[in-house]
């Protein structure tokens, strides 16, 4: 009856044991779950900072590249454009939203710039100087860094050969030679180092072709001097 009674008050060495290898079970599977949690809700936060930064950027630029401003090089022959296209590059003249400290036109490069193990995609900027005969360099430039992470930048150009008339069929190319014209599209692909490629972008420049042109040859889609 003393056994019993004293069996009926406690534990036994195994059964605590039993307790204590259960409840350290039940412990890891809890942590187990909460870490990955943790990491779901973390994984989920990420992504949703790059598709915000995805989608802020790709409207900074439609914006931009749409309102792009064919500033003319008044001293050089034929008033060329301030543009150049590359495949993993464009140069521009536009404006900065008015709300930014330094808003106002600057000629603008966008690329891929890569510094030891970081990859981003900046754009440069500096003061246009239409006075000028030869096209600016980007010596001492402001610089932004739009996104990072970001490996590959490809540029498409829409639109006509140098020299080519109105009725000729405009291609798609990956560099962009006419000095006089801006192009009727540009397409921007950017591909991360991590995750999916970003949704191609394709921008209209608003701006008429004689826009900056004292005088313009409709014939030859460039400007002209006047009689």
């Amino acid at each position: 009856m003393k056994g019993a009674r004293n069996r009926a008050g406690g534990f036994t060495l195994i059964e605590l044991t039993v307790a204590l290898v259960l409840m350290a079970a039940m412990s890891a599977v809890l942590f187990g779950s909460l870490s990955l949690a943790a990491r779901s809700w973390d994984g989920g936060e990420g992504k949703a900072h790059e598709v915000s930064d995805m989608r802020s950027t790709q409207e900074y630029l439609r914006a931009q590249l749409s309102a792009e401003y064919p500033q003319r090089l008044w001293k050089a022959e034929g008033l060329p454009v301030l543009f150049a296209g590359e495949r993993d590059e464009i140069r521009y003249v536009a404006a900065l939203p008015a709300r930014v400290a330094e808003s106002g036109v600057y000629y603008f490069r966008l690329a891929v710039a890569r510094a030891g193990e970081k990859s981003q995609l900046v754009q440069e900027r500096i003061v246009p100087d239409n006075a000028s005969e030869e096209e600016p360099e980007f010596r001492d430039a402001g610089r932004s860094v739009l996104a990072d992470g970001i490996a590959e930048l490809k540029i498409g150009y829409f639109g006509r050969d140098a020299n080519a008339s109105e009725l000729d069929a405009p291609t798609w190319r990956e560099r962009w030679d006419d000095r006089y014209r801006l192009p009727l599209l540009v397409r921007i692909d950017v591909k991360p180092v991590k995750g999916a490629a970003w949704p191609t972008l394709v921008v209209e420049p608003r701006r008429a072709p004689e826009a900056g042109c004292r005088a313009f040859d409709v014939g030859r889609g460039r400007c002209a001097s006047p009689s």
